[in-house]
């Protein structure tokens, strides 16, 4: 079932002047104090049943990152996959390689290609895998050409990106890079993909929380497991009792949860931002903000007063 999911503007986060605004450190988040603050707020509202967008009287905004994006920042975080090629009896072959990408997402490999095993059909795909905290394994499978740049100065400018990102010397003469026809995207295994461009995949931006999001999971799932219920019952407006809750990752527009409600089963849930963050304070400013006025929903400082969304995941009835 696919997520369909509705805007929330930055109208609905709550506007904190200096004496007002949450504070955290600089490596936990805060649990949130009785401040009392504005009487609208982000709300994600989930029902078993999804709501087609041409159905609804809502205008419907990005809140979830496109496909070409997220298969840019599972290759920007990922250094290993699995290289499929065409041998000379026509038998397809899939190896493990390393691998970097350029400025447009272009995979760099090191392959010591033996002309007696590979055909001279250039036809690869390059599978890359990105586990999220366990519990999600979203991928993407590049389709394309394995090709040996020649030209000079192209063979150094590779070396220098591969020297960056693996702090270590490379043979020119092993360098080899695969050219992007289009790229399928899976949010995970059983999922069905989504086909990219290859205009797409090379104009996307991936995500800017990339490399702090798996740092920020581990810390709201270690510290803020009371907001993050929370949340459930609040912004995840599920109708079942939800006993266990985890975030699975955080990006610029929002995040997932995991929720398990037996014995209704396993749900995941996306709950956006109000408004897009791009940096670790950014997340945890937001995440503060959200909190606090969650917690006053909970102890009826005010009555709830927004939008609901039609957006839920039902994954299976174990444990998470």
């Amino acid at each position: 079932m696919l997520l369909q999911t509705q805007s929330l503007s930055s109208r609905f986060l709550p506007s904190f002047t200096t004496s007002q605004r949450p504070q955290f450190s600089k490596s936990n988040f805060l649990s949130p104090k009785p401040i009392l603050l504005g009487k609208s707020f982000p709300s994600c509202s989930i029902s078993v049943a999804s709501v087609p967008s041409t159905q609804t009287h809502v205008e419907l905004s990005q809140t979830k990152p496109y496909p070409a994006e997220i298969s840019r920042t599972i290759m920007e975080l990922g250094s290993s996959g699995t290289l499929s090629i065409l041998t000379h009896d026509g038998w397809p072959l899939g190896i493990g390689v390393r691998f970097t990408v350029d400025d447009e997402g272009t995979p760099i490999l090191c392959l010591n290609v033996s002309n007696r095993q590979y055909s001279i059909d250039k036809r690869s795909s390059l599978h890359v895998q990105l586990e999220q905290c366990g519990m999600r394994t979203p991928q993407c499978t590049i389709q394309g050409s394995l090709d040996k740049p020649e030209d000079k100065m192209v063979l150094k400018n590779l070396h220098s990106v591969w020297k960056k990102r693996f702090e270590e010397e490379i043979n020119e003469d092993l360098i080899y890079v695969v050219s992007v026809d289009r790229v399928l995207q899976l949010e995970d295994f059983q999922e069905d993909g989504v086909w990219v461009t290859s205009s797409d995949y090379k104009n996307a931006c991936p995500d800017p929380l990339r490399d702090v999001a798996e740092k920020l999971v581990n810390e709201i799932n270690t510290n803020n497991m009371e907001d993050v219920l929370r949340f459930c019952n609040v912004y995840a407006d599920l109708q079942v009792q939800v006993s266990e809750a985890k975030m699975v990752w955080i990006d610029r527009l929002g995040f997932d949860m995991r929720l398990y409600s037996p014995p209704s089963g396993i749900y995941e849930v996306r709950i956006p931002f109000p408004r897009e963050v791009t940096d670790e304070k950014g997340v945890k400013s937001t995440f503060n903000g959200m909190s606090q006025v969650a917690w006053e929903v909970e102890k009826n400082y005010y009555a709830p007063d927004f939008y609901r969304v039609k957006q839920v995941k039902k994954l299976g009835n174990n444990i998470l």
